[in-house]
């Protein structure tokens, strides 16, 4: 059966980033990833959480929602279990490539608000929340705690990789990646994948829906979810300064 838009099934949707969408907010990012559109900001913040304070470390954290016609029908605003859920793992993601250590003081909140939902919001936040936090960082660049007067940039920058989300799954037993909500909400299989640049995993969720999967299914469906975070991963570049340090 032929994907909604003729995709092929290691492809992406259309991904548009786009940085500083939100003029007043320290950071900001407009994820596009098809019909799924994501408006992420990053706020910093000085103190930290008491169970931080004295240690010289920084924190990072994050919060998600839906907007009431995110999905056509109205969602009432509240934070239930499901936006708890995802929240944690956005803060998870972005705080594994972090140097909190670099961060003295500091805290980095990440709000993450679906203005649109068709498939892969908590990835397509995860990927637009690092662009957020990054350029947030580089524009507070001057101040970073720990930063010497005259030293390099890369000496002082807080993140030591990049985080990127895709989301993949068995449907109809084809291994598929990126999948929009017609897919998801039949998919045998469903799994979102965080990853660095560097190719290592940060997260993977992943859960039959009333099937099993076999380590040859797995394999299948993480090579695509590597291919795929290769591919945003290089969209988040494209969106940062070229000034802004990244992993080799």
């Amino acid at each position: 059966m032929p994907r909604p838009g003729g995709r092929r099934a290691s492809e992406l949707r259309p991904v548009r980033l786009r940085p500083g969408f939100v003029r007043t907010a320290d950071g900001s990012c407009l994820v596009e990833l098809g019909e799924t559109r994501v408006i992420c900001t990053a706020s910093l913040v000085d103190g930290v959480p008491p169970f931080l304070e004295g240690t010289g470390r920084g924190w990072i954290t994050a919060e998600y929602g839906m907007l009431p016609a995110s999905t056509g029908r109205r969602k009432p605003r509240r934070t239930g279990g499901r936006e708890i859920e995802i929240q944690r793992l956005i803060g998870r993601s972005l705080r594994a490539v972090a140097r909190l250590e670099r961060l003295d003081g500091l805290t980095c909140a990440i709000d993450c608000d679906v203005l649109q939902a068709d498939g892969g919001t908590r990835t397509a936040a995860i990927t637009g929340g690092y662009v957020a936090l990054a350029r947030a960082l580089w524009r507070r660049r001057k101040r970073l705690p720990g930063r010497a007067a005259g030293a390099p940039l890369a000496d002082a920058w807080p993140l030591a990789d990049v985080a990127a989300a895709v989301s993949v799954g068995l449907v109809d037993g084809r291994a598929l990646l990126d999948l929009e909500y017609a897919e998801d909400s039949r998919a045998e299989v469903d799994m979102n994948v965080v990853m660095t640049a560097s190719a290592r995993f940060i997260e993977v969720q992943a859960s039959g829906e009333e099937h099993t999967f076999s380590a040859a299914d797995l394999e299948r469906l993480l090579a695509l979810a590597r291919r795929g975070c290769r591919q945003l991963v290089a969209a988040q570049r494209k969106a940062l300064p070229a000034s802004v340090p990244w992993p080799a």
